[in-house]
């Protein structure tokens, strides 16, 4: 079994109480907009990472992060990138790329928007984690939690950090 904490767009902001919530999981995925690499580096340290880059990060980011992540986790395929729009509305590139990759679960960012849907036509859980950061229109920092074993994904949670403009 692996726990994962997922989050996105922190914009060169990471609340301190991230690492609280994330102290059970065993790796820390990021779906882009990381904003500044040290924030990158702090998760990094902290536990086994992954991430892709967002249109907001600068050339070291890029350099470091890809645009596109697809890997396995237990025995679930995992495709993540920042942009992909919202189910079943995906963007070009998503819908390039979905015959090629066939994920389980699509993660992305971008939109600020906290969403966990199933997508019974794809067949994937596709979720985007709203916003851990400070800047952008979203009211609430959010972050999940979940845990995979094999091919079955349980406990999901979302974390509220709080007001966007409160810390």
């Amino acid at each position: 079994m692996t726990r994962i904490g997922l989050l996105s767009d922190t914009h060169s902001y990471l609340p301190p109480s991230v690492f609280e919530h994330f102290e059970e999981c065993d790796e820390i995925w990021h779906a882009g907009d990381i904003g500044n690499i040290s924030v990158a580096d702090q998760l990094a340290d902290f536990k086994p990472f992954r991430a892709v880059y967002g249109n907001i990060d600068d050339h070291k980011v890029r350099a470091t992060y890809p645009l596109d992540l697809v890997f396995y986790c237990e025995e679930m395929k995992v495709w993540m990138t920042h942009i992909a729009a919202s189910p079943p509305r995906y963007n070009q590139h998503i819908r390039d790329h979905l015959p090629l990759h066939q994920p389980d679960i699509l993660i992305c960012g971008h939109s600020h928007i906290l969403k966990i849907k199933w997508v019974e036509k794809l067949q994937l859980l596709h979720i985007n984690p709203g916003a851990a950061g400070k800047h952008g229109f979203h009211k609430v920092m959010t972050l999940v939690r979940f845990s995979i074993d094999k091919k079955r994904i349980f406990d999901c949670e979302v974390i509220e950090l709080g007001k966007r403009g409160a810390l």
